[in-house]
């Protein structure tokens, strides 16, 4: 165990994010735009925002939010439909600049990446501020950048010093950048999940702290012991330049089982939200989709998975699944999972996932304040 930690406290992990990358596009290439408050999306009133700038932002308008909320927020707004084509081709010259520093760069979409700098025997800081700086002169758009011993602190890290910001978060400071962080910033913490942490009087990873690894599983299934580990700062994954995504999904456990219909399509809903909002900043990814999967853990502990071919990711196409699925055994349902599977493609997104526990205090002490 030793040498694992002493391994992950030795890594220097930057995660470079683009600021509002789509509309930051827009804005360079159509200089008027610069002024007004701008979302991408399109499709009317049923479309939904992609991504905005930060006038619109101010007004509260936000990805994946429904178009005709966006217009009642500021009714000003300005919308441009899309430009892929475009993202993708800066998108690959922004990797370029990555990969001219390491080989180690994990995508996670045309917007965002990990890099692994652990080797080049030079500070990560001075390498993020480097990269952003090229990223800058080269191609005229900015970024943020958070630099951390591990992908979960660099991925908050980054969101910390927005727009055009950085970040750093170095080994010995983990513990304290943690502990006042509320609970929302936590990988798979949504709505739900957030109000959930609320009623438990979890507001900070430090609440969360008060709470054992049994009494979060108890609470959260599997889920809870990612959360055991996040609160503390704990990571373990590796950067991984390249893989083979077949799948991205989102599920939940519930405390109380899903006795009817009516709860199983409202759940349905909320979990679908979430799946749509990554797939709407995953270009890359809807182009490959083969088909809509949903799965469902009934309160005896048996499985179900019902998928289709070729079917599409809208909403209704989940909540005749979930039905079908759901009908299968009078019992409710414990856990509800939706999702979309992949035709063979490369993609190096990766769910957040902690293959195995760790003391804390061990994993705390060892930390030290590398040259970062």
């Amino acid at each position: 165990m030793t040498e694992a930690v002493l391994e992950t406290n030795s890594r220097k992990i930057i995660h470079v994010d683009m600021d509002c990358f789509y509309a930051a596009v827009e804005m360079l290439d159509r200089p008027e735009l610069r002024k007004v408050p701008l979302a991408v999306g399109g499709g009317g009133n049923r479309g939904v925002v992609c991504t905005c700038n930060y006038r619109a932002r101010k007004f509260g308008v936000h990805s994946a939010m429904p178009n005709f909320m966006a217009v009642r927020l500021c009714p000003e707004l300005v919308f441009v439909r899309p430009r892929f084509n475009r993202y993708q081709e800066l998108s690959a010259g922004i990797r370029e600049i990555f990969r001219s520093y390491t080989p180690l760069v994990e995508p996670l979409s045309l917007d965002e990446a990990y890099l692994d700098v652990s080797e080049l025997g030079r500070p990560a800081t001075e390498i993020a501020s480097e990269i952003r700086k090229r990223i800058r002169d080269e191609f005229r758009l900015p970024s943020s950048a958070g630099v951390a011993p591990n992908k979960l602190v660099a991925k908050i890290a980054s969101d910390w010093r927005k727009p055009n910001g950085q970040f750093v978060v170095r080994p010995n400071k983990v513990d304290a950048f943690m502990s006042d962080l509320p609970v929302r910033k936590l990988w798979g913490v949504g709505r739900r999940a957030e109000e959930k942490l609320h009623k438990m009087n979890c507001r900070t990873c430090k609440d969360l702290r008060e709470f054992s690894l049994p009494q979060l599983e108890e609470a959260f299934g599997r889920f809870g012991s990612e959360l055991f580990l996040q609160c503390r700062g704990i990571d373990e994954r590796v950067v991984q330049p390249s893989r083979i995504r077949k799948s991205l999904s989102n599920e939940s456990t519930y405390s109380h089982e899903v006795a009817t219909e009516e709860e199983l399509l409202e759940k349905i809903g909320d979990l679908h939200e979430e799946l749509y909002a990554d797939l709407l900043s995953r270009p890359e990814l809807r182009d490959r989709i083969a088909g809509p999967f949903v799965k469902v853990k009934f309160t005896d502990f048996t499985q179900t998975t019902i998928s289709r071919s070729g079917l599409g990711w809208d909403l209704p196409v989940f909540m005749e699944l979930a039905k079908e699925a759901f009908s299968r055994k009078g019992l409710g349902a414990r856990l509800l999972g939706v999702g979309v599977r992949f035709m063979q493609s490369e993609d190096a997104s990766e769910q957040l996932k902690f293959p195995f526990l760790q003391d804390s205090s061990n994993f705390l002490a060892k930390s030290s304040d590398i040259s970062f």
